[in-house]
């Protein structure tokens, strides 16, 4: 083995596969499509709590999915091998809002498509994927379910707020009652007129009525 066969290596040949232009185009690409999936993210957000964490994420993992995919496409071994090596992965993060699953998949997908070379699909996509989220995943609906938990002193007290409520908001309906020696606890699934919750002060200052919390179904506490 001469001094040039020690260099003379597939490695070294695969380095070439991929043009240092290609790859910087793919990653500039990449990295606005991730900002701009970050910016959908934030504006179309309505959970419990944002996490600006998980908008980074989504950015890293668009410039990371296209840098794999650019490896894959240049080399057929590889891609077997990848493939193989990927399936062994398990990822243990919970999920809380199911959105973050769909901008999980737009991220992933839009380094897939951008490394593939269907540049105009993954912008043009991303653009339109994006204007849906916006028009209909930020907006939030007047018909919101809430959870109303009400600690009463006494049935008299129970019976009283029931009766408030009647004239107090659009819809409710009881969902458990608990009674126990410290009083009766309820629980009622309320649907509020025009989002006002001014009626949990007055239910609250009912006499009997120890404690009124309102929280909507994915966890905003609202009085």
């Amino acid at each position: 083995m001469t001094f040039q066969d020690i260099f003379r290596s597939s490695f070294l040949d695969n380095s070439a596969a991929v043009s240092p232009l290609d790859m910087l185009l793919a990653m500039a690409l990449a990295l606005a499509l991730g900002l701009f999936i970050f910016y959908i993210y934030k504006k179309s957000y309505c959970g419990v709590m944002y996490a600006a964490s998980f908008g980074v994420t989504l950015v890293a993992l668009c410039l990371i999915t296209t840098l794999l995919i650019l490896a894959v496409t240049s080399n057929v071994v590889l891609s077997l091998g990848m493939v193989g090596a990927l399936s062994i992965v398990r990822f243990r993060t919970a999920i809380k809002e199911p959105m973050d699953i769909a901008f999980l998949f737009w991220s992933i997908a839009a380094g897939i498509v951008l490394a593939a070379g269907f540049v105009p699909l993954a912008v043009l996509g991303s653009l339109l994927i994006g204007l849906v989220l916006v028009v209909f995943a930020g907006r939030k609906s007047t018909d919101r379910p809430y959870i109303l938990v009400l600690h009463c002193a006494g049935d008299a007290a129970a019976r009283a707020a029931a009766a408030f409520l009647e004239e107090a908001v659009a819809a409710h309906s009881l969902k458990s009652k608990t009674v126990s020696a410290r009083g009766t606890e309820l629980n009622y699934e309320v649907r509020l007129r025009q989002e006002d919750a001014s009626f949990v002060e007055q239910l609250a200052a009912m006499e009997g009525v120890e404690e009124a919390v309102l929280v909507s179904y994915n966890g905003d506490y609202m009085g």
